[in-house]
């Protein structure tokens, strides 16, 4: 196979007949999108002037409209492709499986594109990321003199002859195959990825066939052969060729600036805000760039609160929430007191000593009276506040700290002192009830407390009745207190609205109060007495005739 790229100028067509598309400045950031109004190109950095994101930030890339193997200048007979969204060669059925193996891998992308989409915009990044044109061909590097011409054609020529390729993907059918890249097995039925140049045995499952160093899917299967490992052309040629951090292109000349653990053509280690160079200069590192010392502190640098001036490189930046000052001028705003590695206060944005604040805000605790020094932990609880010391509890005096206090009118209590004091007890054996309860007659009580007087059974939740401010089950109160029916000798209580009748000093129950003859009931009725019997008029007359 002759993987030589063939040059061809920007804007030109390929051989296949595409139209090579040159997307370049407009786009914005998809980083940085609200403050970047678009993709500005640096002369030779990366990234754009406007926002100083990375170039592939803004999706501005260099794309053929054609497949990887047009890109890169490989042919191949032995498939019809008919799209660079799937591997060439298989059916549709076969297509299916392919993107089902690789659910997993599914790339999420800006703005919340899903499924074809997602892999679509994937793919525009992958591109530009995993085969850099300027890995590809003279006529995209800027940074190449004549004298290093030749040696990158024959780095070129030869990764294209002995590691460059693309995978084939295929149904494998037939006993399971050893995955190179997981070392799991790939069942008859699945798809299968194979790299010839690795071997004739080297298969994949489709989601593992990716890059060693970034762990990306190979885009439309492109790999890079090394050691039997595989890579994207980025990387691999990385591993044999330092890469600028500033410009994205492969260093030939053998000077170069290594700074920041980074690899920099001589010339292009520089500040990223003026583009000085920064060759035995000074700098400071901010956000993985370089700076020169003017720059920094022009962009970075702090204002002083105080004198209004930059604090540079050189000074101590003393700091206080949103605020900066300069060692020296970090002084009490009322008597100018240096306040280094003192406690302070601060008041509408200003600070002050311990006893100027003191002075002019400091709160009083309610307990003891006394000024909140500055610095002093004080403790909370609606309006009020005290010293951590004077917090405690109003009748054993102990401190309450994070423990749990109940509020009585202006007083705190601990929950033990509160209990003492103020909970409910009961009536007849005096200890708190702590959940239910019985009242009676305004006083508490509990369940198993309140019984009867006489025989101590329970009343709660019974009908009872009372003697004397005591309490008696019904069937007590009337064998010890209620009166008796003169007929049945059976107490007459009352409960349940029983009535009864009484005549002198005898009573009888409503049931009760019959002729004794008889047997007719008297209630309402005249009647007439017989020694200790009651009889109704008509039998008290046959009985005299």
């Amino acid at each position: 196979m002759n993987g030589t790229p063939t040059r061809r100028p920007k804007g030109a067509f390929s051989e296949t007949g595409v139209r090579i598309k040159e997307v370049s400045e407009g786009r914005p950031c998809d980083n940085c999108p609200e403050l970047c109004p678009g993709f500005v190109s640096h002369a030779w950095r990366k990234t754009c002037k406007s926002c100083g994101c990375d170039r592939l930030k803004h999706s501005v890339y260099h794309e053929e409209l054609g497949s990887v193997r047009d890109r890169l200048g490989l042919r191949d007979s032995r498939v019809n492709h008919h799209s660079y969204d799937s591997p060439p060669g298989l059916t549709a059925k076969q297509t299916e499986l392919y993107w089902q193996s690789l659910a997993e891998r599914t790339p999420t992308s800006t703005g919340g594109a899903t499924g074809q989409a997602a892999w679509r915009a994937w793919r525009t990044r992958a591109l530009a990321s995993q085969l850099p044109k300027q890995d590809l061909t003279l006529d995209h590097c800027k940074h190449i003199d004549e004298g290093h011409r030749k040696q990158y054609e024959d780095f070129v020529a030869a990764r294209n002859e002995i590691a460059l390729d693309i995978g084939i993907a295929s149904q494998h059918h037939g006993s399971p195959l050893e995955c190179i890249g997981c070392n799991k097995s790939i069942r008859s039925g699945s798809i299968t990825i194979l790299a010839p140049r690795i071997g004739e045995d080297a298969f994949f499952h489709p989601a593992c066939f990716s890059c060693s160093e970034c762990d990306e899917l190979l885009v439309e299967l492109a790999y890079c052969n090394l050691d039997g490992r595989l890579y994207c052309v980025r990387h691999y040629s990385e591993k044999l060729k330092p890469r600028c951090h500033a410009c994205d292109e492969l260093i030939f000349s053998g000077e170069y600036t290594k700074a920041m653990n980074k690899d920099w053509h001589s010339g292009h280690f520089c500040c990223w805000q003026c583009d000085e160079s920064l060759t035995g200069q000074r700098y400071v590192l901010r956000d993985e760039h370089p700076y020169c010392i003017k720059c920094y502190e022009s962009v970075f640098a702090n204002g002083c609160e105080e004198c209004n001036k930059i604090i540079g490189i050189d000074s101590k930046d003393l700091s206080y929430k949103d605020k900066h000052w300069h060692e020296a001028c970090f002084l009490c705003a009322k008597c100018r007191v240096s306040l280094v590695d003192k406690q302070f206060g601060s008041k509408l944005d200003k600070i002050y000593c311990g006893n100027c604040y003191d002075a002019q805000f400091a709160s009083r605790c309610d307990g003891c009276g006394e000024v909140f020094r500055a610095g002093t932990k004080k403790m909370e609880y609606k309006t009020r506040q005290w010293h951590e010391k004077c917090f405690c509890c109003v009748v054993c005096k102990n401190p309450i700290g994070t423990k749990s206090f109940i509020p009585r009118e202006q007083e705190i209590y601990c929950a033990g002192c509160y209990e003492d004091k103020f909970a409910t007890r009961c009536v007849k054996c005096n200890k708190i009830i702590t959940q239910g309860g019985v009242t009676y007659k305004n006083e508490p009580w509990h369940r198993e407390c309140f019984t009867c007087t006489n025989c101590n059974t329970s009343l709660a939740g019974q009908r009872f009745t009372s003697r004397d401010e005591k309490p008696y089950c019904a069937e007590c109160f009337g064998e010890l207190f209620a009166k008796r029916c003169t007929s049945c000798t059976k107490p007459i209580t009352g409960i349940g609205g029983t009535r009864f009748i009484s005549f002198e000093d005898r009573h009888w129950h409503n049931d009760c109060f019959i002729c004794a003859q008889c047997k007719t009931s008297l209630v309402g009725k005249g009647f007439i007495t017989d020694g200790q019997d009651i009889i109704c008029p008509e039998c008290a007359k046959q009985k005299l005739m």
